[in-house]
């Protein structure tokens, strides 16, 4: 957990090869019960979170507000009380600002700044925002009476912070963030039984889904479920580590948002294969194409790298769909939601590459140690 609250991230640049265009939009203010939102951007820019927004002179982006809405859907797929969505996000805003951060006080990483060390898990782990949520609630419904403690007081019995004030004033707004994405009733019934079956709940998603591949399939050529006789995983240990877990969700189903581990969109496989490597990027597209660095051609491509096509709803200037080069003339990427997770060919995708994103060197180090215990 970081001692210093919210954290400055570093956006990469998109050199030569996509620029994102600032949008001038209009504002809508929608009123909330307990705080107000000012509407930045709609779903021209946005994801399943919906675009960006100012909340009590707090701005959320695209990125913010997908794993908002990725926090919410955890809470709600474990049929808990929105109040334990409230004080997730309003965490996630102090320690984070609701990214995912790779780095952070000591070992803090992460959404909630959580430190391996302290053990909250493993850096892998921790950087999917779908594991890093299940933990802090797992600290928090641990509480006796975490549900009707004072603001701020659940949130600090959790983080165990350096400065327990700064929980407190972030609820109204995290209670507005929740009321976009909340389904159903304020205190859902839980299983009868624990781990029993139960209605699938799932969080609002403020956008319809922006479009899977329209890169027409190769069966002919690509197994789009097997891998090629001969094929091996790079010698890099971080690249193998990110193409070796998009390769092992071959088969799983396309669910717009979802983040794993039964099922991913686009940007949720890459998230998920890169946290496997122990390096945190980005939640959405929109938001990955500038993560790491641009690799100016194809000639350059490495296994791990991203590579982004406009999709089927999507332009040269705002990619909507994004794969994963697996090396040997292969792409892994979940397709849509008819095909879910599958090989291409990369000579398919060629001629509609915008961008290709670096996340990670070869052999580069990995962030140094340190944050706050697990207790």
């Amino acid at each position: 957990m970081s001692r210093t609250g919210v954290l400055a991230g570093v956006a990469g640049a998109l050199v030569g090869l996509v620029l994102l265009p600032i949008l001038a939009v209009a504002l809508i203010v929608v009123p909330a019960a307990t705080a107000t939102v000012v509407q930045l951007s709609g779903c021209e820019q946005g994801g399943p979170g919906g675009g960006s927004i100012v909340v009590d002179r707090q701005q959320l982006g695209a990125e913010e507000m997908d794993i908002a809405r990725t926090i919410v859907d955890v809470v709600q797929q474990r049929r808990l009380p929105r109040r334990a969505a409230v004080l997730a996000i309003a965490t996630g805003m102090v320690e984070s600002g609701l990214r995912n951060l790779d780095f952070g006080d000591r070992d803090s990483i992460g959404v909630f700044q959580q430190r391996p060390s302290q053990g909250w898990g493993t850096r892998e782990q921790i950087l999917n925002p779908v594991y890093a949520t299940g933990k802090f609630l797992d600290a928090l419904i641990a509480l006796p009476g975490w549900d009707t403690m004072a603001p701020g007081q659940a949130e600090q019995a959790v983080q165990h912070s350096g400065f327990p004030d700064r929980y407190a004033p972030r609820e109204p707004a995290a209670a507005a963030i929740v009321a976009r994405f909340w389904t159903g009733p304020d205190n859902p019934t839980p299983p009868a039984v624990p781990g029993g079956a139960t209605e699938a709940v799932q969080a609002k998603t403020l956008c319809p889904d922006q479009g899977g591949s329209d890169v027409p399939r190769e069966p002919d050529k690509v197994d789009p479920a097997k891998l090629p006789p001969g094929f091996t995983l790079p010698d890099d240990v971080r690249q193998r580590a990110a193409v070796g877990f998009a390769l092992g969700q071959l088969g799983k189903p396309y669910v717009w948002g979802a983040k794993g581990p039964d099922a991913y969109d686009c940007s949720g496989l890459m998230l998920a294969s890169w946290a496997a490597a122990g390096v945190g990027i980005p939640a959405g597209t929109v938001s990955q194409v500038h993560a790491g660095h641009a690799v100016s051609s194809l000639d350059q491509v490495q296994p791990g790298d991203l590579l982004f096509i406009p999709g089927s709803l999507g332009t040269a200037q705002v990619p909507r769909h994004v794969g994963m080069y697996a090396g040997h003339g292969l792409i892994v990427d979940a397709y849509d939601t008819g095909t879910g997770v599958i090989l291409e060919s990369l000579s398919a995708w060629t001629s509609k590459i915008v961008a290709i994103r670096r996340i990670a060197d070869p052999s580069s180090p990995s962030s140094p140690p340190g944050g706050s215990p697990l207790r």
